[in-house]
């Protein structure tokens, strides 16, 4: 029997997604038939980016599951027309992409690159940073991609705390959940936020909790825009409170021409790119998930509609 795989996603994702999602499903036998045209009724998977066309899910009445292709799913959770399961996308490249930005942007902050590459005045400035085991690291959000973007600094030798909702173990990191916010941030010097955008996670960095770090720390945001509070930040490197924030995702994207972020002397703006999906990794992800589907096997990174992710 043929499995019919809409692909729903911006016509520039089709052109690279279609070869190694190709490839993929062959590998695992699965006879099947990928297009971005399917009538709706015939659909058994959907494989979909939120930006998508689709937004009402009612039509596909015999579709089993929609294999997110992004790891954020918060376009997409509270959809009420969504009854299947959802899967959001957790693989390799997506991973190992996070945990080198991670660690780059956590090592150029704590050697001071940023001083060094201002320019040259003839000025011998003798600062030595720290061992990375002086300096104290805190990580919001310990799941898949927090996880491993946690244990890179710990082999470095860095002082690393985490939190999360529900507790979690990781060897070397002195791990905070649910109650435990503010004594994970207290005296951090950098803090890394990968946290889910939920209504609960929303502007988790504000006055009160930006106010708990060390002096002059550093904030690290691959994760979502909403997660701070942009006038409480910039209220923060303007008093000296925080020295840096080197940003990756905001609340709106691509970040307007006219915001203060760009030009600010204490913030990077990266057009989030601390990781993506990668096509080869992430189609390995949705034909096994559609393996499992026909098999009768669970799937894999099924979304907790309660929490959101």
């Amino acid at each position: 029997m043929t499995v019919n795989i809409l692909f729903a996603a911006a016509r520039e994702g089709w052109d690279t997604y279609q070869a190694p999602l190709r490839q993929a499903l062959e590998a695992r036998n699965i006879s099947f038939h990928l297009a971005q045209d399917i009538a709706p009724e015939n659909v058994d998977y959907i494989v979909y980016a939120p930006s998508s066309e689709v937004q009402d899910f009612t039509p596909f009445t015999r579709c089993k599951a929609v294999l997110n292709l992004w790891a954020g799913v918060e376009d997409v959770t509270g959809n009420p027309t969504l009854k299947v399961p959802l899967a959001r996308m957790v693989d390799h490249g997506l991973t190992r992409g996070m945990v080198e930005w991670v660690t780059g942007h956590t090592l150029r902050h704590h050697l001071g690159v940023d001083a060094h590459l201002r320019g040259q005045d003839g000025q011998w400035r003798k600062a030595v940073p720290p061992l990375a085991e002086h300096r104290s690291v805190t990580l919001l959000g310990l799941g898949a991609l927090g996880t491993a973007c946690a244990e890179a600094p710990v082999a470095i030798g860095f002082q690393m705390r985490g939190y999360s909702r529900q507790p979690k173990h990781i060897p070397g990191v002195d791990t905070f959940s649910a109650g435990g916010l503010n004594a994970a941030l207290k005296g951090a010097e950098i803090v890394i936020l990968l946290l889910p955008q939920t209504p609960q996670t929303e502007n988790i960095l504000n006055a009160q909790t930006l106010s708990l770090l060390a002096p002059g720390a550093v904030v690290i945001n691959p994760g979502r825009g909403p997660l701070i509070d942009d006038a409480a930040l910039l209220d923060a490197l303007e008093s000296g409170a925080l020295g840096h924030a080197t940003l990756d995702v905001f609340r709106r994207e691509p970040l307007p021409t006219d915001d203060l972020f760009w030009a600010h002397p204490k913030v990077t703006v990266t057009p989030h790119i601390a990781s993506a999906t990668r096509p080869e990794t992430s189609a390995q992800v949705i034909a096994e998930n559609i393996l499992r589907g026909e098999t009768g096997a669970p799937f894999l990174h099924l979304v907790d509609r309660k929490s959101g992710y």
